[in-house]
């Protein structure tokens, strides 16, 4: 194997890892949050990236960059969760094109419901996963993470 090869090798096993932490999360929050709450990870993320704006509302595409969709997902995901009660859209009145998504009353309380299921598996999942060999050198590289702080909901 070449050193080129290797490093191909090296970035496929890196993103394989990644892949197989991100499912192991993904379906635990799925499983809490669908049981808790009747809630997807998509539906809990788009609740969450609303409300951590000020207003509680994007426009469509902004939306769908936050939770990271398509914008046809986005739309049918928003139709969803407007026809729950949780989303409601308008017209931006200074952009008759442009289409906000903003987080209702009951889609705000069913958030702050949910959050301690999403943190708590979140946590759980994470702990897991660090005790696997394969997986814990990633999940200590996201412990060592700093974000910018974020507005609570």
């Amino acid at each position: 194997m070449s050193l080129d090869d290797d490093a191909v090798e090296a970035r496929a096993q890196g993103w394989r890892t990644l892949a197989a932490l991100h499912a192991r999360i993904e379906d635990r929050l799925q499983r809490a949050l669908e049981r808790d709450h009747e809630l997807s990870v998509s539906e809990y993320s788009v609740l969450d990236a609303l409300a951590r704006q000020d207003g509680f509302h994007l426009r469509m595409n902004q939306l769908a960059n936050a939770v990271v969709l398509s914008q046809s997902a986005t739309t049918r995901l928003v139709t969803r969760l407007e026809g729950r009660g949780l989303l409601a859209r308008y017209l931006c009145a200074d952009d008759r094109r442009g289409i906000y998504t903003e987080v209702t009353p009951a889609g705000q309380a069913l958030l702050t419901a949910a959050r301690p299921t999403h943190d708590a598996a979140l946590a759980e999942a994470l702990a897991d996963a660090g005790s696997l060999p394969e997986l814990s050198p990633l999940v200590a590289a996201l412990s060592t993470l700093t974000f910018p702080a974020v507005p609570s909901a």
